[in-house]
């Protein structure tokens, strides 16, 4: 089967793109977080407690000697189960659409490419992204948007729609809890081909039966980061 256009495109100019986070391939290290059913470790009396699950997340990096933890894209998740935001009409959500960067509350986030701000928010309530910014792209005439949630909520206060950001240019900062949802400081960053309606929003979690329809829509990040080559 051949690539849908947009991962084609996406591939043709990973070389073109700068660095999303800093991260320096040879001397920063990255660790895989896994927040399946299968890590054990993670217990829902951690998850509960936003301050423990940070300790948790800082202590896995360091005892790696890692910069970040990365990962998720797809992943059946069971930290979801922390919030009732997930819940849903149906089957709760738990299938995670974007990448996870987790680390320290401010890091700096950089745009891979130029763009416009297409919308700006700031998502109240215990696991919603919290603030978030939106940013529309064109590539070989394709449109596409990519979404950065748990920032900064500074980062989105004088963030105009239809303001443009230059390659390189800094423009967010990984949020504390009280700015980002309740979740350890980390970005999430998804890659979204049609938005429809929505405005400094889009579900980063699907419930599991729609994750074909989802996952066509939301392509694995990495092409952009180009960070899991190296984990």
């Amino acid at each position: 089967m051949q690539p849908s256009p947009i991962i084609q495109v996406l591939s043709r100019y990973t070389q073109n793109f700068y660095p999303v986070v800093p991260f320096k391939p040879g001397v920063d290290r990255l660790l895989k977080m896994d927040f399946t059913a299968g890590n054990k470790d993670l217990s829902q009396a951690v998850l509960d407690d936003t301050g423990l699950f940070t300790q948790y997340i800082a202590a896995r990096l360091q005892a790696a000697g890692c910069r970040y933890g990365i990962g998720g894209y797809g992943e059946h998740r069971t930290i979801y189960s922390r919030s009732t935001h997930f819940d849903g009409v149906g089957s709760p959500r738990r299938l995670h659409l974007g990448v996870d960067i987790w680390g320290p509350a401010g890091t700096p986030v950089y745009a891979f490419m130029g763009g416009m701000v297409h919308s700006v928010a700031f998502n109240e309530g215990f696991g919603d992204y919290g603030a978030t910014m939106i940013l529309l792209h064109q590539l070989d005439g394709i449109p596409f948007y990519t979404l950065y949630g748990h920032i900064s909520r500074e980062d989105i206060k004088n963030k105009l729609a239809g303001e443009y950001l230059i390659r390189g240019q800094e423009i967010a900062h990984f949020g504390q809890a009280e700015e980002n949802g309740q979740w350890p400081p980390h970005l999430h960053m998804q890659v979204i081909l049609e938005l429809g309606v929505k405005k400094g929003d889009y579900p980063g979690v699907c419930a599991y039966e729609e994750r074909e329809k989802y996952l066509q829509n939301c392509p694995d990040p990495d092409l952009i980061l180009q960070m899991n080559q190296y984990l």
